[in-house]
C-alpha cells in the first residue's frame, strides 16, 4: 500500500484530480512494487528488468485536493515472460476512485529483447 498527497498540481480544471494523475499514481504503486519484488535490484545487477507494454484505468470516483490517494497493488497473473498488476486508487475514506491493470513484460536490457522471466522472480512475484 501506497498512501500519496494529492498536490495543487495533480488537479484540473474542473479542480478534481486529472485523469492523467491517476496514471501516476499507478506508476507510483508499480515502482513501489518493482522495489518491494526486487526488480529494481535484479536490473541492476542483471540488466534484465521489466517494461511496461500495456496500461488501462476505469475511472471510478473523482479525487479533490486536499486529500491523499492510497494505491494497492498486487499482482494478477504470471506468465512466461510478462505478468499483470492490478491497482486500486482509493480516497481517504476507502473508497474506490480508480482500478488500473497493467502488463509487463520481463526484458533483458543488454540484448534488447523480452525474456522468460527468471524463477528466483517467478518465485518473489507469487509471494504478491
Amino acid at each position: 500500500m501506497l498512501e500519496l498527497r494529492i498536490d495543487w498540481s495533480d488537479l484540473d480544471m474542473y479542480k478534481h484530480v486529472n485523469n492523467i494523475s491517476f496514471m501516476r499514481y499507478m506508476q507510483s504503486g508499480r515502482v513501489n512494487f518493482w522495489e518491494a519484488s526486487g526488480i529494481y535490484e535484479m536490473y541492476e545487477e542483471s540488466s534484465i528488468g521489466t517494461m511496461l507494454v500495456s496500461t488501462h484505468c476505469d475511472f471510478k470516483k473523482s479525487l479533490y485536493y486536499p486529500g491523499k490517494a492510497i494505491v494497492k497493488t498486487k499482482l494478477d497473473f504470471i506468465k512466461n515472460s510478462s505478468f499483470g498488476l492490478k491497482h486500486l486508487i482509493l480516497d481517504e475514506v476507502n473508497e474506490v476512485c480508480a482500478e488500473g491493470k497493467d502488463v509487463v513484460v520481463c526484458y533483458d536490457f543488454k540484448k534488447n529483447k523480452s525474456c522468460r522471466i527468471p524463477e528466483a522472480l517467478r518465485e518473489k512475484l507469487s509471494e504478491f
